[in-house]
C-alpha cells in the first residue's frame, strides 16, 4: 500500500493540495467504514503526503456526517505520523480578524453524541488529552505562517459546535464570556482520534468571519465571506508547503507516539481477536 509520513486534512474551500507530484488516488476501506473521500497521495517538498478533503470533494458531507474514525484510521493505514488539519472558523474575539490564522492549543466540546473514540466493543482505553495538540507541529505551522507573511496567533481555544447551523446570538455571547477564541465544527473529534491513533495532530484555523456576536456581523455579505475563504485557501497552501518543508528536517519524535501504550485497561487475556484485528493498525505493535 502507498505510504505517506504527513497527512493533510483540508476543510471548507481546501479540496485539493497544489504542487503535488507523482500523484496517486488511494481508496480505502477501514474497520470503521469508508473515509470522506479517496486519499490523494503525492510528493510535496520531497516528502510523501496524503491529502484528504474532509467534507469530500464538492463539499457533500455536513460536519455531523463526517466519518471521523474512518478518516483518521485511513491515515494510520497509510503510515501517517503527522496530521496538519486546515479548518475554516469563526472568530469569537476582536483580535482574530478575517484571514488571520489561529493555531489553537485547546479544544472545548459542544457537540452532541458524535463517536470520537476507537475504543469500545470489548476493548476499553482512556488516553490523556489535557494537551490535545502536538506543540512541535503547532509551532512549525505558526512559524510557517510568519515565513510566508500571514498573520498568526499562537494558542487559544477552539470551541467545537455541532452545526450545521451557526450559533444563536445568545450562544455566541456565552462562548465569549467563557473565554473561547474561535468556533468550528470538526477538529475536536479529529484531535481525539489522532491521539488514540498515536498520530501527532495540529490545527491551522483559518478565520473567515466574526461570529454573530460582532456588531458588524449582519452587514457581512456571503460574497465577502467567500472572498475571505478564497484568500485563506491560497494562504493555507503556502503555509502547508512551508510546514512540510520544516517537517522534512525535523528529527525529534513526537511525545504522543506511544499515547495508547498505557491507555488500555482491558485485561490482555480478555481482548478478543476481533477487537485486536479491528484496531490492528493502532495497537498491533503492542500485541504482535
Amino acid at each position: 500500500m502507498e505510504q505517506a509520513k504527513i497527512g493533510i486534512i483540508g476543510g471548507s474551500g481546501l479540496y485539493q493540495m497544489e504542487g503535488l507530484t507523482d500523484i496517486q488516488e488511494v481508496s480505502l476501506d477501514t474497520p470503521f467504514g469508508k473515509p470522506s473521500d479517496s486519499y490523494i497521495t503525492g510528493t510535496l517538498e520531497g516528502q510523501r503526503v496524503a491529502f484528504l478533503a474532509r467534507h469530500s470533494r464538492g463539499h457533500k458531507l455536513t460536519p455531523t456526517e463526517l466519518p471521523f474514525r474512518a478518516n483518521i484510521y485511513g491515515m494510520k493505514m497509510l503510515g501517517v505520523e503527522w496530521i496538519i488539519s486546515a479548518s475554516a472558523v469563526g472568530s469569537l474575539q476582536e483580535q482574530y480578524a478575517p484571514t488571520d490564522i489561529v493555531v489553537p492549543d485547546q479544544f472545548f466540546d459542544r457537540t452532541r453524541g458524535r463517536v470520537s473514540t476507537f475504543f469500545g466493543e470489548g476493548l476499553v482505553g482512556h488516553i490523556t488529552f489535557a494537551h490535545p495538540v502536538c506543540s512541535d507541529l503547532s509551532e512549525m505551522i505558526a512559524s510557517s505562517c510568519e515565513t510566508v507573511g500571514v498573520k498568526v496567533h499562537r494558542g487559544g481555544t477552539y470551541l467545537c459546535m455541532e452545526g450545521p447551523a451557526f450559533s444563536t446570538l445568545a450562544e455566541s455571547r456565552l462562548y465569549r464570556s467563557w473565554g473561547m477564541d474561535i468556533i468550528g465544527m470538526t477538529n475536536l473529534q479529529e484531535a481525539k482520534l489522532a491521539r488514540e491513533a498515536e498520530i501527532c495532530y495540529a490545527t491551522m484555523a483559518l478565520v473567515t468571519d466574526y461570529d454573530c456576536w460582532h456588531p458588524d456581523h449582519d452587514s457581512v455579505t456571503i460574497d465577502l465571506v467567500i472572498e475571505y475563504l478564497n484568500k485563506n485557501v491560497v494562504n493555507a497552501q503556502k503555509i502547508i508547503r512551508e510546514s512540510v518543508k520544516k517537517l522534512a528536517t525535523f528529527e525529534q519524535d513526537c511525545q504522543y507516539r506511544n499515547a495508547t501504550k498505557n491507555a488500555i485497561l482491558t485485561h490482555r487475556d480478555a481482548i478478543s481477536d476481533e477487537a485486536k484485528q479491528r484496531l490492528h493498525a493502532i495497537i498491533g505493535k503492542y500485541f504482535d
